[in-house]
């Protein structure tokens, strides 16, 4: 039995090669893998003896030869197969052991060039592994350090490796090289600043960890996250304390820090269910939690929190008055730590850049029956044209900025979708209703039962998309609202805008709709 083994990660390899040996396996190996094993003291052919043909080509080429090939894809089950390697004097190679040139680590350093990324394309590798494992039957391939202990284990009570392991090695093969070629297009893409949607789209992530179950128990699920530098993302965060995260969880936090992300001043936003609950911005970030907690007392509790300043003593205090799921913060204070950490269920997340946005170029990618819809992140909060002011009373200065928050945050509503604010803090917020009215009434219901009967006046509103009628003017005159803004582009805008300017509300156009569905 023979074995050729050639790996860029050495891990357990010396220790895997000196079992096979004592198991009275033979092995062929190259360059830098036969160099480690011969200062081992492990006896090895070199690649070149093996096949009469030197290394060349800074060693481009060293693999890639019939006498290697032939010896992996001979069926030795066929007369006629076994016939062929005699006459030309091949042996058989029972066994590879190959992992790739480090590609993945090489696009991940500071400055690499494009020539040092394809340098470090493999070929010969995965070409052997392709070969070992189209004749799984008759050759055991191993990529992984991991199965190093399978295998030995099978070889020592059987003396071969089983069909069944064969098999779940082949399998390995394929998605190790599927893998690899993905992260090399991938790479080839973003070289060429290549931003069309591709005519076949593959991808590929690596797993972070199994969860204990998806968004209900009867659902498995696992975290995966992108293979490249995506900072500020939840797979860069440093967890702290509490159990691991769940399905719900991270897909809650993601959606708060998308929307925390659209603001540079001290900001806290709070999140429930994949929408937020609270949001508020203030110069010191201790008040700004304060007014995202009193925007909805009851939502916040068991939620998510993230914020974009360090927590300090005075915010842990705070945060520790209720029970919360999740918080995200750039850092914390020690102090913070230790009150925070006292409860043994809260995550406490540290993510220091933050603040960093998504590439406008990312994928969105939902999964339906029988394919995918791809788009890029909706990444633009207003058109190029800019704000349109278009009724009578122009918005006062405050309540521009205040529309300003507003539409920041209901861009992150799930549609239909309404935000209210006043001074830099949600009031209400509706989300998910089946017409656009109905987020609006249900916003100014829970502002009066959660904060106060008049916590809508004075206050201005954002929708995700224009309105088809008047109507929802209408609920916002009634609520006390002084400005609004949306979208326009409504065959019916007029009839928004004349009432409007009929109730002496301002109305601003973003000429941009940000459906969330």
């Amino acid at each position: 039995m023979r074995a050729l083994i050639s790996v860029s990660d050495k891990t357990g390899i010396v220790e895997f090669a000196k079992e096979l040996v004592s198991l009275g396996i033979e092995i062929i190996s190259t360059g830098g893998t036969y160099k480690k094993l011969q200062e081992e003291g492990i006896a090895a052919i070199e690649i070149s003896e093996l096949t009469g043909f030197p290394e060349c080509l800074d060693g481009r080429v060293k693999t890639l030869h019939p006498v290697v090939h032939a010896g992996l894809l001979a069926m030795r089950n066929k007369p006629e197969h076994m016939q062929q390697l005699a006459d030309l004097n091949i042996e058989t190679i029972d066994m590879v052991v190959v992992n790739l040139y480090p590609f993945k680590e090489t696009i991940l350093k500071d400055g690499v060039t494009r020539a040092e990324a394809v340098e470090n394309i493999d070929i010969g590798g995965p070409t052997m592994l392709r070969s070992a494992a189209k004749n799984y039957q008759d050759v055991a391939v191993v990529t992984d350090p991991r199965d190093y202990e399978k295998v030995l284990a099978e070889l020592k009570e059987n003396k071969e490796v089983s069909l069944d392991t064969k098999f779940y090695l082949m399998q390995k093969v394929f998605m190790h090289t599927s893998n690899y070629d993905t992260m090399i297009a991938d790479y080839l893409k973003k070289e060429r600043n290549d931003h069309e949607l591709p005519e076949t789209l593959t991808l590929t992530f690596e797993k972070v960890e199994d969860m204990r179950y998806g968004e209900n128990p009867h659902q498995k699920a696992a975290f995966y996250r992108e293979i490249g530098k995506k900072h500020g993302s939840l797979t860069d965060a440093k967890q702290h304390n509490g159990k691991e995260l769940s399905f719900n969880n991270i897909n809650d936090t993601n959606g708060a820090l998308e929307l925390l992300k659209e603001f540079t001043e001290p900001t806290v936003v709070a999140c429930k269910h994949g929408n937020p609950c609270g949001v508020a911005s203030n110069e010191n970030i201790v008040e700004a939690y304060i007014k995202a907690f009193n925007a909805d007392k009851m939502s916040i509790y068991g939620g998510i929190v993230v914020v974009n300043r360090k927590v300090t003593k005075e915010l842990a205090e705070e945060m520790a008055k209720i029970f919360l799921e999740v918080i995200v913060a750039p850092s914390y204070d020690q102090e913070a730590l230790d009150i925070l950490c006292k409860k043994k269920n809260l995550r406490v997340l540290e993510l220091p850049e933050i603040e960093v946005p998504q590439d406008e170029n990312a994928l969105d990618i939902k999964k339906v029956n029988g394919g995918v819809i791809v788009q890029t992140i909706d990444s633009k909060l207003i058109s190029e044209e800019g704000l349109t002011v278009v009724t009578d009373r122009a918005p006062t200065e405050q309540e521009m900025k205040d529309l300003e928050f507003a539409w920041k945050v209901v861009k992150f509503v799930k549609s239909n979708g309404i935000a209210v604010a006043k001074d830099n803090q949600t009031v209400g917020i509706g989300p998910g209703q089946v017409n656009r009215v109905w987020a609006a009434k249900q916003c100014f219901e829970h502002a009066k039962e959660l904060i106060s009967e008049d916590a809508t006046k004075g206050a201005v509103l954002a929708s995700d998309a224009y309105f088809p009628f008047d109507d929802t003017v209408v609920a916002a005159h009634e609520a006390g609202i002084t400005a609004i803004i949306q979208p326009g582009g409504s065959i019916r805008d007029e009839d928004s805008i004349k009432k409007c300017n009929e109730y002496g509300i301002a109305m601003v156009f973003t000429g941009m709709r940000h459906f969330k569905h």
